[in-house]
């Protein structure tokens, strides 16, 4: 360690077999806390580097637990976090619709870091309780076309660091990792990234793991399409700057995508959306990126055909179907 913490000092890079080795030895506790917030802040500080991201990511996967689901072609659709905007689960929600539009969802999630709901705690407001079970989660894959993985379940490596990530009380490359290391590695995934630099860092990310990607981010600063500003997507096929006007919706402002102020006022913005009792602008959030995760999944659609099929999986209660199937499979 103190060998990394001389290279970074001195400005170097490590590398991604340095990153994975660091990983296998934070799991062995071969580190104490001050060396482990030392390399997190020299890293920080500097800029987490594609290579040392992988590497961490290697580390995290070897550590942690696989589930075999190769035969499924699923997306993930999940964002970065640490953007501070405390919108309610505007991802989360979009799984489902994405679900009851046909498509296979295999969702991966936590607790709110930085926002007052993360996808974890909706659901289990709603009384799902979370599991590494295997059978279970391809039961609910099968029948209600997603499954949603609990990542402490998941991602062991991660409680070796989190009690010195809650001292530092400061973003490291450690809330980066969480969308890239979904336990069944999909095939196809939508993420969302905070910033310009994230999504450049995401997509070169992506481009060496090999898969079927999308990453977009805000350009006001939301880890993913907010409505309240254009939005730029990089995937493996293009990169385009959108506005809500392309995708045939309206600007809406940034209080009418907030979660409110505790988990149940999140919770019930949820609810509503999937029940079409919600505001239009709630509503047209949620089908703007379920349509971006369609349009990821079946390349050959146009932006306008993934959210009228969107639209149509909110609007006909279809994802709603699929989130109660899912609360019943997973309760």
């Amino acid at each position: 360690m103190k060998q990394y913490l001389l290279n970074l000092i001195n400005g170097e890079t490590l590398s991604q077999e340095d990153t994975h080795q660091i990983m296998l030895n934070i799991v062995e506790e071969k580190y104490n806390v001050q060396q482990i917030a030392a390399l997190l802040m020299a890293m920080q500080t500097r800029g987490v580097t594609v290579e040392e991201l992988l590497g961490f990511r290697q580390g995290l996967l070897e550590t942690g637990k696989y589930v075999n689901f190769e035969d499924y072609n699923t997306l993930d659709i999940v964002g970065t976090g640490g953007d501070g905007k405390n919108t309610f689960n505007i991802s989360t929600c979009s799984a489902f619709v994405i679900a009851g539009a046909g498509y296979k969802v295999t969702k991966h999630g936590n607790g709110g870091s930085t926002s007052v709901s993360g996808a974890s705690n909706v659901l289990q407001g709603h009384g799902v309780k979370f599991t590494d079970d295997v059978d279970i989660l391809k039961k609910s894959l099968d029948e209600a076309g997603i499954c949603y993985f609990h990542a402490p379940l998941f991602a062991y490596g991660m409680k070796f660091v989190g009690p010195t990530r809650k001292a530092l009380a400061v973003p490291t490359c450690f809330n980066l990792l969480g969308p890239l290391v979904n336990p069944c590695h999909p095939k196809n995934s939508l993420h969302g990234t905070a910033n310009q630099s994230q999504l450049r860092l995401y997509t070169n990310v992506h481009q060496k793991i090999g898969d079927n990607y999308g990453v977009i981010t805000s350009y006001d600063g939301y880890d993913e399409i907010s409505l309240t500003s254009g939005f730029k997507i990089c995937t493996n096929n293009f990169e385009k700057v959108l506005t809500p006007v392309d995708m045939g919706l309206k600007y809406v402002k940034q209080e009418d995508i907030f979660g409110g102020d505790t988990a149940e006022d999140a919770m019930k913005i949820f609810d509503a959306v999937l029940e079409g009792t919600s505001t239009e602008a709630q509503k047209n959030v949620v089908i703007a990126n379920a349509a971006c995760g369609i349009s990821v999944m079946d390349a050959n659609l146009s932006m306008s055909e993934s959210v009228a099929l969107a639209k149509e999986s909110l609007e006909s209660g279809k994802a709603l179907q699929v989130f109660k199937k899912f609360v019943e499979l997973n309760s």
